[in-house]
């Protein structure tokens, strides 16, 4: 299927995820605090990395670009209307992070979705707990580590992006191009993150380390969240969200 092609059913697939949200009465702002949530537990598994000068910058993009509530709308927007544009302007590694991004948020908007719903019936339990059992209630554990494999690619591709020689002069020659073109969220996106993985490479092998941990840690989460007592999960959410900010 033709890069183009699989933006634009992504996006027209978030969209109506939005549309049913906002019809069905509360189910927005269950999404809302499902995504807040998460952005929470995630600052608190990976608090020692938001605090080390080495990888600071690449988990405060992860959490703001990729586990935050951020409003999408403006960047969906761009690339259901661009997705044929985006092959002709820019370079086919480009377009293939441009194709895991929309992959992703499909997927991810998905499962938030799915949460929210079990979210709003759960409203009588102490929040920890009602995550959990959204979660369980949710189910769909294939598709959970779809999710963070996506999210994996889409930094090992950044991180390639970063080795090819002349990329981010070529980025920085697009920026008037595709801001004219109404691309500039995802100028934007595609720019945070070279820079960010172009730092973590003049330290060596630190992307390789930072996504490996990523790997590790979101793993050994969805692995516990399905296997685990509730009581542990609960235990372990409750300490993570202790050490957020």
């Amino acid at each position: 299927m033709e890069a183009s092609t699989i933006i634009r059913d992504a996006v027209m697939h978030v969209t109506q995820i939005r549309q049913t949200a906002a019809e069905t009465p509360g189910l927005a702002s269950a999404v809302s605090a499902v995504k807040q949530f998460q952005a929470r537990r995630f600052a608190g598994t990976y608090f020692d990395l938001l605090h080390s000068e080495q990888y600071r910058s690449a988990a405060i993009f992860f959490l703001q670009e990729l586990y935050s509530e951020k409003d999408y709308s403006q960047r969906d927007t761009q690339f259901g209307r661009i997705a044929g544009a985006l092959e002709r302007l820019f370079p086919e590694q480009v377009v293939q992070t441009a194709v895991s991004l929309a992959q992703l948020h499909r997927l991810t908007e998905d499962l938030d979705l799915a949460m929210a719903q079990h979210w709003l019936r759960l409203a009588d339990q102490a929040q920890v707990m009602r995550y959990v059992k959204a979660w369980r209630c949710v189910g769909r554990r294939d598709e959970r580590n779809t999710q963070l494999n996506t999210v994996l690619s889409v930094g090992h591709e950044l991180d390639r992006l970063t080795r090819t020689r002349g990329l981010r002069m070529m980025l920085k020659m697009m920026r008037k191009p595709a801001n004219l073109a109404g691309m500039g969220s995802l100028q934007q996106f595609l720019e945070s993150g070279f820079d960010t993985f172009a730092e973590m490479a003049r330290q060596g092998d630190g992307a390789r380390h930072f996504l490996a941990t990523v790997r590790e840690r979101e793993a050994a989460l969805i692995d516990g969240l399905f296997d685990a007592s509730a009581v542990a999960c609960e235990t372990k959410i409750t300490l993570l969200l202790g050490q957020a900010p």
